[in-house]
């Protein structure tokens, strides 16, 4: 049987790169880091998450949840590997960032039909010429030489926009006597740390949010950012209660010192198993390092926040998928 060259060692190449070889077919995956780094990548493992490390609800009456049950169904690498890596998040499937890339990475290096081959892919010509079967799943932060050979291929222009992460704090240096732990909805599980505000800090807040200075120094359009991932301060902008509609709402929690519901909370998710680093969820920002420092160190709690990544923006490159594939996504 014919093999087939998986390029890109994401989460969608190393799935597909595992199903393959589950089948008994020959696979040679290509991934280009370390040798080629990305402007946020910070190993060369596979699947190594840059973005949130939630991988959404495991509940099957959500689609999230139903998609993670038929990649059970079919012995999904990312799956086991998710489930080993777990961090609490209540409903929501976490990971520990490194357990989950590691565990991945063994998988496939260890696995006997696949090869494993380092090292950047900067045209398609040569694949499309030996007319080799391949599956592209380099993802939005593809090199830019071989996007470029994507695009001339296609004859269309990609689709491109600008997506943010959150910043990640220390566990040991926030003040845990002015947050409180629960899950939303539950007071019985507590798989979240959250930060209460009333009006007059959130108010304050927001309007320090507002002034920060951010990095690029313009005011984007909407098309230019990914509306599912849009940084906090944008959504700001919005209207001064979006966020108390949005990341920062406070419905389904109730802060145990007053009995009642707060303004607005923020909420801190674990970001390894050790809990030793918490995300602030919700928390992509565009903002420089330090205005990040002084204005998310107003949020109770986090007053000596020590922050182990800051929030980072960068470009991120797709086709134009429903105008270039057809129903069978060739």
């Amino acid at each position: 049987m014919q093999r087939v060259t998986v390029i890109g060692a994401g989460i969608a190449g190393s799935e597909a790169a595992w199903q393959l070889a589950e089948r008994g077919i020959a696979v040679r995956l290509i991934e280009m880091r370390p040798l080629r780094q990305t402007p946020v990548h910070d190993s060369d493992r596979f699947a190594e998450l840059v973005c949130s490390n939630s991988l959404k609800s495991i509940d099957t009456k959500t689609s999230a949840g139903a998609l993670k049950r038929e990649l059970a169904r079919l012995g999904s690498a990312v799956l086991h590997a998710a489930f080993a890596a777990r961090v609490p998040a209540g409903s929501a499937l976490a990971v520990d960032r490194d357990i989950f890339s590691r565990e991945i990475t063994a998988r496939l290096s260890s696995h006997t039909n696949i090869e494993i081959v380092r090292g950047e892919i900067e045209s398609l010509d040569g694949i499309i010429e030996s007319k080799e079967l391949c599956i592209l799943a380099t993802g939005p932060l593809t090199s830019e030489s071989l996007a470029e050979s994507i695009q001339g291929m296609l004859g269309k222009e990609n689709l491109a926009f600008f997506d943010a992460a959150a910043p990640i704090v220390s566990a040991e240096s926030l003040d845990q006597d002015r947050l409180f732990a629960q899950s939303r909805y539950s007071s019985d599980e507590k798989d979240y740390l959250n930060a209460p505000m009333d009006r007059e800090t959130y108010e304050d807040f927001i309007t320090q949010l507002i002034a920060a200075q951010r990095i690029v120094l313009k005011d984007f359009e909407s098309r230019d950012l990914f509306q599912a991932c849009q940084p906090l301060e944008e959504i700001a902008r919005k209207g001064r209660d979006a966020l108390r509609f949005g990341a920062l709402k406070p419905v389904g929690l109730i802060d145990p010192r007053t009995d009642r519901r707060p303004w607005a909370a923020v909420q801190l998710r674990a970001e390894n198993t050790d809990m030793t680093a918490y995300n602030l969820v919700g928390f992509q920002t565009n903002l420089t390092f330090a205005a990040q420092q002084q204005v998310f160190r107003m949020i109770p709690g986090l007053e000596r926040a020590e922050f182990l990544r800051y929030g980072v923006m960068h470009r991120n490159t797709f086709i134009n998928s429903p105008q270039l594939l057809d129903s069978s996504l060739s």
